[in-house]
């Protein structure tokens, strides 16, 4: 079967090549018959011009051919369970942490919205926790092994189909990567193209996309996963530094896969549910204050934590800013954009008239275009019910469109990256996401860097409820009480 795939790629390439031979070929020829003919020297201008212009065509025509079958999300074994009451007597009993600590921890964690049903690993579930390689290891086998399972028996493509391995995972790096760990388990084909993406955060997902969408346009193979996770057992922090103590309080277990397409050729067979409408990439690490704001250090006792740093909350508005205006101009119907670009032109105005008639009152601020109006069905960040309001209030966005990231971290906590794929879960699970419907998915990790997604439902989804990870509790699901 891998070698019946792989002197299909070779022929599919070989054809490639020969109708780049033949396009560059036509367009000699057309200069020679323009010389002989002497013709005006413009003319020289047209066979090249044609060229470039049937290039970036086909690029453009082959970008939008990029889909995703489908993607599983990991449900922990629910030995694996840890609720709310339990983890602070946790806190109290492992002896790593004063009391200051406790409390801290304890008024983040109820502040949070996080439900009693959310997963630790095995590793942090003794006392004290063991935070080892070995347990890390242990936990990256409990997570890639199963969803991938789950996402190759869903779509029917066998691992031996796989041209590439997309891992993205922050904080773990272990030798062989965690790409080799996965594509040795499931014996994938010698060519295979394998990636390990580490440090990136939340945002890293997306970048996942980006680099399994520029292998399929660049190699011709029909199919790359992308898999998403974070190894909690590594990022466990047993010192005394608040600023390091978030991701204790936030981070749980949980792990999507992803099978992306090309559907070009012989990749058409597996047909995709959702089409790749726009990919969007922001991010401020030049700026040293954004670069600072998360960061990975060791605290004053040689204590390996995660920091948060002050004006984070400042510095991801800006960032989110100038992701939106990129965003927005790709998304946002005409509609929306000429609307937008009045009430700016209104405000411009006023202002100016302020400015001339010296009075001190403020202006107005500065309006949003209304991103409801560029996609139907919203994935945001899961970093707890304070900062998911204030984002979607930012967007302008109600209480419907924020459910699916505040359910998500009720019931699963915060997963990383692989957040997003639950959220869009939680979306099939409620039967809301229709053919045609658009679902974005905003991402923001360390650096800052901001991305986004955009997907269109071309198949099914018409009331269908896909239960996937919500299957034994999608029935409880909105609460009230996050």
């Amino acid at each position: 079967m891998a070698m019946d795939i792989a002197h299909r790629d070779h022929l599919l390439a070989a054809l490639h090549g020969v109708l780049g031979a033949a396009t560059l070929l036509l367009c000699l020829l057309a200069e020679l018959l323009v010389f002989a003919l002497r013709r005006h020297a413009a003319l020289y201008l047209a066979p090249a011009a044609s060229m470039l212009l049937l290039g970036r065509l086909r690029r453009r025509a082959a970008a939008a051919e990029i889909g995703l079958v489908d993607f599983a999300c990991l449900k922990p074994p629910r030995r694996l369970r840890i609720p709310v009451a339990g983890l602070l007597e946790h806190f109290r009993l492992i002896g790593c942490f004063d009391g200051a600590s406790v409390e801290f921890m304890t008024k983040v964690i109820e502040a949070s919205g996080m439900g009693n049903e959310t997963y630790f690993p095995p590793s942090l579930h003794y006392i004290p926790p063991a935070a080892t390689h070995a347990g890390a290891v242990q936990e990256a086998g409990m997570l890639f092994f199963p969803a991938l399972d789950d996402l190759f028996a869903r779509t029917g493509v066998p691992p031996s189909a796989v041209g590439a391995l997309v891992v993205n995972c922050s904080g773990f790096c272990p030798a062989p990567s965690l790409a080799a760990i996965i594509a040795s388990r499931y014996r994938m084909r010698g060519d295979v193209r394998t990636f390990n993406l580490s440090g990136m955060g939340c945002a890293a997902g997306v970048v996942g996309v980006d680099v399994a969408r520029g292998v399929l346009l660049t190699h011709d193979i029909p199919y790359a996963v992308v898999v998403s996770a974070e190894i909690v057992t590594i990022g466990w922090y047993s010192g005394k530094d608040q600023g390091k103590l978030l991701l204790n309080c936030y981070f749980r277990t949980g792990c999507s896969a992803a099978l992306v397409t090309n559907r070009r050729g012989a990749a058409a067979r597996a047909p995709v549910k959702y089409r790749l409408a726009g990919l969007t990439r922001t991010n401020q690490i030049a700026n040293d204050r954004s670069y600072r704001s998360g960061y990975r250090e060791e605290d004053d006792e040689g204590v390996t934590g995660f920091t948060l740093g002050q004006g984070v909350g400042r510095m991801v508005s800006e960032l989110l800013r100038a992701h939106l205006v990129t965003l927005g101009l790709s998304i946002l119907p005409w509609r929306e954009k000429l609307r937008y670009a009045r009430a700016l032109l209104l405000l411009l105005l006023s202002s100016r008239r302020r400015r001339d008639d010296g009075s001190s009152k403020l202006a107005r601020a500065v309006p949003l275009p209304d991103f409801r109006a560029a996609a139907d069905h919203f994935c945001l960040p899961s970093s707890g019910r304070p900062m998911i309001w204030r984002l979607g209030q930012g967007l302008g966005l109600g209480e419907r469109e924020m459910e699916a990231a505040l359910m998500t971290f009720h019931r699963f906590g915060n997963q990383s990256a692989a957040s997003l794929w639950y959220q869009l879960a939680y979306l099939e699970a409620k039967g809301r996401v229709r053919a045609g419907d658009t679902v974005w998915q905003l991402g923001v990790g360390s650096g800052l860097k901001a991305n986004s997604l955009v997907w269109q439902r071309v198949a099914g989804g018409d009331g269908e409820r896909e239960l996937g990870p919500w299957a034994d509790c999608i029935h409880r699901y909105p609460v009230t009480e996050t």
